[in-house]
């Protein structure tokens, strides 16, 4: 089987989709080494977590070539891609990130689109207009066009029915795994040294993703007043404007501002030290289309409190504590209590290490080739 990847976010996205793209095709060119793996994307990246793919002599890489489409390469990937996967035989082409190339009725290769949320649509005030209209448009083409679609999670999946009237036989939920590093059990010794390099405290409470507004970190702020302990909380993201309006809250509530120790630019093998050495990790984010950072911290053995309804129980399994994280006086107590009580810190990492096998990246990659020998 020849497929085709769009690998635009595997070679220049760092985070989010990009570690999506990355850890899928990984995973197939571990587990499915016999096919055959194009790579599109409209320029060459020098991208450290995609050099893996050099080692293989099943990979082909894909650039645009003419003069046109180097100069204009947004034609290249959404609008004339479509005869260069005929031309190299392809058989399925899967969009890692919500979108595909326009189709041709002369085609006969198969779309598969990875749709990973439609927050843009549930929370529009949160993204520039011409971003949402943008999104949009390929999202939807994506969605009502291709053969099948994937969705992360069911929250997804039931909004892509909501928002694109695309009928539910069409769309199949594969879940994420997250990197192999949080799968990893760390030395002491290693540990060390990364406490030492951020210069973290012996226990803390740890929080990660983009400080935006959506990720309401505000929330954690909010309820630090109503705590009971003075554990410092370890923040691990990259600081948006959202930043200033914290610093306002800061102020405020007169909250120490050693309380929190902001990170950013940490290495993917130093991030999961970070969780393992955390006492809990809270998530109190209003909506996401999965939810990944909950699936690292119940990898590294950590209680996770996090946001009620949505797709936070899919990744966070039945034991891990879920309520308004806009209650703040609530999530200061859930906080409070948890910490206090070591028998349901075992019983919440045990449980969840259990729960988060079912992410394990062998089952999730069989379950992705079956659709497509099915397509």
């Amino acid at each position: 089987m020849k497929i085709g990847f769009d690998a635009k976010r595997a070679y220049h996205n760092y985070t989010g989709l990009g570690n999506y793209s990355r850890d899928l095709i990984q995973n197939l060119l571990t587990y499915y080494p016999d096919f055959e793996y194009h790579l599109y994307a409209p320029k060459i990246g020098n991208n450290p977590r995609f050099k893996f793919v050099e080692q293989y002599d099943n990979v082909y890489p894909h650039f645009p070539e003419s003069p046109l489409h180097k100069t204009f390469k947004g034609i290249w990937r959404s609008v004339d891609l479509e005869k260069f996967l005929v031309k190299d035989g392809i058989d399925i082409f899967h969009g890692l990130s919500n979108e595909i190339p326009r189709r041709k009725k002369k085609s006969n290769v198969k779309h598969l689109v990875t749709i990973h949320d439609l927050i843009f649509k549930r929370f529009p005030n949160t993204y520039k207009k011409i971003d949402r209209n943008v999104y949009n448009t390929k999202f939807k083409y994506a969605a009502q066009n291709a053969d099948k679609v994937i969705a992360i999670s069911q929250q997804t999946k039931q909004d892509i029915i909501d928002f694109y009237k695309v009928d539910s036989s069409k769309i199949e939920v594969i879940y994420q795994t997250c990197h192999q590093n949080f799968k990893e059990q760390y030395s002491n010794d290693f540990k060390l040294k990364v406490k030492r390099k951020f210069n973290l405290p012996d226990n803390y409470i740890l929080n990660v993703g983009t400080i935006e507004t959506r990720k309401n970190l505000n929330a954690i702020l909010q309820a630090v007043p109503t705590m009971k302990n003075d554990l410092p909380i370890v923040v691990v993201g990259r600081k948006t404007k959202y930043m200033n309006f914290l610093k306002v809250q800061m102020d405020k509530l007169k909250v120490d501002s050693k309380r929190f120790i902001f990170l950013e630019n940490v290495a993917i093998h130093e991030l999961p030290s970070i969780y393992q050495m955390a006492s809990v990790f809270v998530y109190p984010s209003v909506f996401e289309g999965f939810g990944i950072p909950i699936i690292e911290a119940l990898y590294s053995k950590v209680p996770v409190i996090t946001t009620a309804g949505g797709c936070f129980p899919e990744a966070g399994g039945e034991h891990s504590l879920y309520l308004d994280t806009n209650n703040f006086e609530l999530l200061g107590n859930t906080i409070d209590d948890l910490l206090m009580n070591t028998n349901q810190q075992v019983l919440m990492k045990e449980k969840g290490y259990e729960y988060v096998q079912r992410f394990n990246p062998r089952a999730l990659t069989e379950q992705l080739v079956n659709l497509y020998q099915n397509l």
